[in-house]
């Protein structure tokens, strides 16, 4: 399926790796320039140059760490000086730490709302007025299944994520007269970086081997499996484009139908 990407600029933060890599991946290959950043500056400088040979299309890298305002401003300075305005915005962050309400510090819930609620705050801001001034824009955060059922060991993760959605619809309520839409995209067990990290923890309390964590956990989602990076670079392809234009305010689960409840 052909997205019509081939004339939009798109931002995908975090994309050195794991889902934000996956997401300008498939921006990439329907032909979006893509903007794309991380902390370190010689991962996200190989990054663009594999996306790049891969694709054909213009990736530009710069460093930029998502949770300091003033990187924020020149990582969209930058894309705007280079190519005019942005289209496409993917909001993505590592997630915060594991861990309980006895053991997380008010430095780590001060962090972590930081990087998971305010860098989407601060980056949508940012591109915001260029969308408004050209009505038309598609702004999609990579959340988390914890947005929609939390997970013990993800209390910092649980409690500030659905703050996210709940931004997300708001601001697609104000935008869409723009021809704006605001989504997210909720994945569930990814296997990225995060999750085999997260696996190590979890195996270790359990006193099991990862791969028997991998085990059990793909038994209980009911596809069998975890989802791999790349799917979600197509979910979030989909809803940049104007194919999904009739799509607003979502809050979108990709988890194999993991998540219990009904949604």
């Amino acid at each position: 399926m052909n997205l019509g990407l081939q004339n939009k600029i798109a931002i995908v933060a975090a994309a050195s790796q794991g889902l934000g890599r996956a997401a300008a991946r498939q921006l990439a290959l329907e032909g979006a320039t893509v903007v794309i950043c991380s902390r370190r500056e010689e991962a996200i400088t190989q990054a663009a140059r594999e996306l790049r040979e891969e694709s054909g299309s213009v990736v530009l890298p710069v460093k930029a760490d998502v949770t300091k305002p003033q990187d924020i401003s020149h990582l969209v300075s930058e894309a705007e000086q280079r190519f005019g305005t942005v289209h496409i915005l993917v909001n993505n962050a590592g997630g915060p730490p594991a861990g309980d309400l006895l053991s997380l510090t008010d430095e780590d819930w001060l962090r972590g709302h930081d990087l998971t609620l305010m860098s989407v705050v601060r980056l949508t801001r940012a591109v915001l007025p260029l969308m408004v001034r050209q009505e038309w824009g598609r702004i999609i955060t990579i959340n988390s299944i914890v947005a929609k059922q939390p997970i013990n060991e993800l209390l910092l993760s649980s409690a500030v994520r659905p703050g996210i959605g709940g931004l997300a619809k708001v601001l697609a309520n104000q935008y869409a007269k723009y021809n704006i839409t605001v989504n997210t995209v909720c994945p569930g067990h990814i296997r990225t970086r995060r999750q085999e990290e997260l696996a190590q923890t979890r195996a270790a309390a359990r006193r099991i081997s990862v791969e028997q964590y991998f085990t059990e956990t793909a038994a209980a989602i009911p596809a069998g499996r975890l989802g791999q990076p790349e799917e979600i670079g197509n979910v979030v392809a989909f809803l940049a484009s104007e194919k999904a234009a009739y799509i607003n305010g979502v809050n979108l689960l990709v988890d194999g139908s993991a998540a219990k409840g009904v949604h």
